[in-house]
């Protein structure tokens, strides 16, 4: 086992640093092998091609962080609700944050990344509580089914609303829809110091509920047999789930299938031990993200593709595979 831990660890650290270089080469102008390695580590360099690189470098970083945010927040969903489509898009996470920020806009006059932050987030929780307290009413309690019903609905309502806040007024409808679509374009040095805090205590609530979720993966009587607080294992993974994706969210916009994508692939590779699944998730939604940003930038040159539409085009029909598949692996 750890020699296959060892070759995908080196597998996703090549394919970190191909995305990264390609993320700092290709956009609306190609750089060459010489000024990438002039922007990177020859700082006397001032020429427009090294100072692109240098420009493109917290770009690259923001990717890198929200697909790892975004990635974890999947699989920790899919744990929670023991539902191997759970991701924050199909939950309507997402959504709750689109509407608390474009209320926020429409209502409060908010315009900065900080104040995106904070009313992604209490949307985001809100949301999550609504759409759980939702999905276990009835029998049985909150099953995989349930949830994503639940959240279906939530969010076709939400974004109705969405719709019927924005449309009556132009200004917050300019300011929203460049958010709405996704985008890691606003990806900066301070976006980054903001949104770090939020990603390391996301992380940190990951690693430390993953023992205890693989124990309720064995069904929530053998988890209190082994002493495993399921109620409260629940609220706080989950809790660590909506504040990595509603950080992200706050800050790159509604970006799905990430955390779908990201973890069925680790799975597949490296089984369902969620102290694999959470870091190698990390790494692999950063290597997704980070290169679907570089496809959108290709494909719309000299502007660029949202990422979001990139990775709707990728995870809709992962979506859609998992749906006809007659059996889904038991998480």
């Amino acid at each position: 086992m750890s020699e296959l831990i060892l070759k995908w660890s080196f597998v996703f650290f090549v394919l970190i640093l191909i995305s990264a270089c390609a993320s700092l080469a290709f956009g609306s102008r190609m750089i060459g092998m010489e000024h990438l390695l002039d922007g990177l580590f020859n700082p006397s360099v001032e020429t427009y091609e090294a100072n692109i690189v240098r420009k493109r470098i917290s770009r690259t970083v923001f990717a890198l962080l929200c697909g790892a945010a975004l990635g974890v927040s999947g699989a920790l969903m899919q744990s929670v609700t023991r539902n191997p489509i759970a991701d924050p898009s199909i939950l309507g996470v997402n959504t709750g944050a689109s509407l608390f920020i474009v209320s926020g806009i429409a209502y409060f006059n908010i315009n900065s990344a900080a104040s995106y932050m904070w009313f992604a987030l209490v949307g985001a929780i809100v949301t999550a509580v609504f759409v759980f307290g939702i999905g276990s009413l009835g029998k049985n309690g909150a099953t995989p089914l349930k949830l994503v019903l639940a959240g279906a609905a939530t969010s076709a309502a939400l974004s109705s609303l969405v719709t019927a806040v924005m449309i009556p007024r132009s200004h917050v409808m300019d300011q929203f829809r460049f958010w709405q679509v996704g985008s890691v374009g606003s990806g900066n040095w301070d976006n980054i110091l903001l949104f770090l805090p939020f990603l390391l205590f996301g992380m940190v609530i990951a690693v430390v509920c993953s023992p205890a979720l693989n124990a309720m993966a064995l069904g929530d009587e053998a988890a209190k047999g082994l002493g495993v607080r399921t109620g409260l294992v629940r609220l706080v993974a989950s809790l660590g789930a909506v504040v990595l994706c509603g950080a992200a969210t706050a800050l790159a916009g509604p970006i799905g299938f990430i955390g779908l994508l990201s973890t069925h692939l680790v799975r597949l590779t490296l089984g369902p031990d969620l102290r694999l699944v959470i870091p190698f998730s990390a790494l692999l939604g950063g290597i997704i993200l980070t290169a679907s940003d570089v496809i959108g930038r290709i494909l719309g040159s000299p502007g660029e593709l949202e990422v979001g539409v990139v990775t709707a085009f990728v995870g809709a029909p992962l979506l859609i595979a998992l749906a006809i598949r007659s059996k889904v692996g038991r998480l």
